[in-house]
């Protein structure tokens, strides 16, 4: 079955009523916060009872049966329930908001009759929708081919293969696929086992609009990602680059979002630009997604060094991965990086993606995960998720960060009151 938005709306809030730390949450007007009922769930306590002990826990843990409202420091990583939910589909969505995401984000693409929509990659179709065991696999960049003779299963489906009218008859998964697939259903699955499918029954994914409408009717705040095409631009000879930078200020203008409520993103320094010039009241809170400093290449040292220019540009926010703004001392202690330094040193404000990513923390070290690759030696249970946190915001003065469990980063910033 694939859900109307109006049946999974009204379905999630009835299941998510369920969060053991719910509280009812007033209305602040001067802050915008929706008047949403925000609950936790179990997660939060799970961590503060992992912790080491010591004054953070203390605190975190006497914040436990506090009233929990949204808050604009917990942004919702491709709707904030990423864990459980499949990712940009109103299903995390929903969880998100529920868990008191006062930001929410949508990552855009564009389909084949030039419609925004929400997807991480313009090419992950394949990984995240149904799409290769349906007809439209036929259409895809490259089609399901079965494993054999010793290589893996391949696919590659982008949202420009298909119309906005066949993207919404996809059914969203949790991220992921089977390498070792000879059938284009076996193919759906790879689901990480920390994550869970048992919601995974065909969520609904959104166009850009749809997003828009959901989260201003809960009064929240928006934060789109243009995710670099995948294609050749100009698309279909004439679709260019400009007119795609222009199109997400366009959906915001025509549905009547006042900017102060918009933060745009790219990892694309032209398109921070673009906004700047061409539509100055969205651009003076565009951020801009850096992970200039990733290796082989290059180094957070180097990404640290080029923040004067963007300072220097009218950039006002970076946002870099957490890996870049903390390191560890020789006590194995979490303390700010060059860059979070260089970046409090030019007045920059901070954002830092991404929380929950990496399933759980000993084995995300073992593995080197990308988000704790600079703290590895520092790292050793769950719990330090919050040690982690505490160092963003406390040490590094982060303005918000995004989670792929909002739960998480919500109860931190209601218990240091960080609205």
């Amino acid at each position: 079955m694939h859900f109307t938005t109006s049946t999974v709306v009204v379905g999630l809030l009835a299941v998510a009523a369920s969060g053991v730390s719910a509280v009812p949450a007033k209305r602040r007007p001067d802050k915008g916060h929706t008047s949403r009922r925000v609950e936790l769930g179990p997660r939060p306590e799970y961590l503060i009872n992992n912790m080491d002990e010591g004054p953070l826990k203390d605190k975190l843990a006497l914040c436990l049966e506090k009233k929990v409202y949204t808050t604009h420091f917990s942004i919702g990583h491709r709707g904030g329930g990423c864990l459980q939910f499949p990712e940009e589909t109103m299903q995390s969505l929903v969880a998100g908001t529920r868990m008191g995401a006062g930001i929410q984000e949508c990552d855009l693409a564009f389909t084949s009759d030039r419609e925004l929509v929400c997807r991480h990659d313009q090419c992950d179709l394949h990984t995240t929708t149904n799409i290769v065991a349906t007809t439209l696999g036929a259409k895809c960049t490259t089609p399901f081919e079965p494993a054999s003779d010793g290589k893996a299963a391949t696919a590659k489906c982008c949202t420009s293969d298909i119309t906005l009218a066949e993207f919404k008859s996809l059914c969203g998964k949790m991220d992921g696929y089977n390498a070792s697939a000879t059938t284009p259903e076996d193919f759906l699955h790879g689901t990480p086992n920390w994550r869970t499918d048992l919601y995974s029954t065909c969520a609904t994914v959104l166009s850009h609009k749809e997003f828009i409408q959901y989260v201003d009717s809960q009064g929240l705040q928006f934060t789109t990602e243009l995710k670099q095409p995948r294609v050749p631009m100009p698309f279909q000879g004439n679709y260019t680059t400009q007119m795609y930078e222009q199109q997400v200020v366009d959906e915001y203008v025509e549905a009547g979002i006042n900017p102060s409520r918009v933060w745009l993103q790219s990892f694309v320094f032209e398109d921070v630009a673009y906004w700047l010039k061409h539509a100055p009241e969205f651009g003076r809170q565009a951020i801009l997604l850096d992970q200039s400093g990733d290796p082989p290449t290059s180094t957070v040292e180097k990404a640290a060094a080029n923040l004067t220019f963007y300072k220097d540009a009218g950039v006002k926010i970076v946002a870099p991965p957490l890996p870049y703004l903390v390191s560890v001392d020789a006590d194995g202690e979490y303390v700010p990086s060059i860059y979070a330094t260089k970046a409090k040193e030019l007045g920059l404000d901070i954002i830092t993606w991404s929380l929950e990513r990496s399933g759980p923390l000993a084995q995300a070290v073992a593995r080197n995960d990308y988000y704790y690759s600079t703290i590895t030696n520092g790292t050793h249970r769950d719990g330090d998720m919050y040690k982690l946190v505490d160092v963003l915001a406390q040490d590094v003065g982060v303005k918000g960060i995004f989670s792929d469990w909002s739960a998480t980063v919500t109860f931190y910033a209601n218990c240091m009151r960080l609205f």
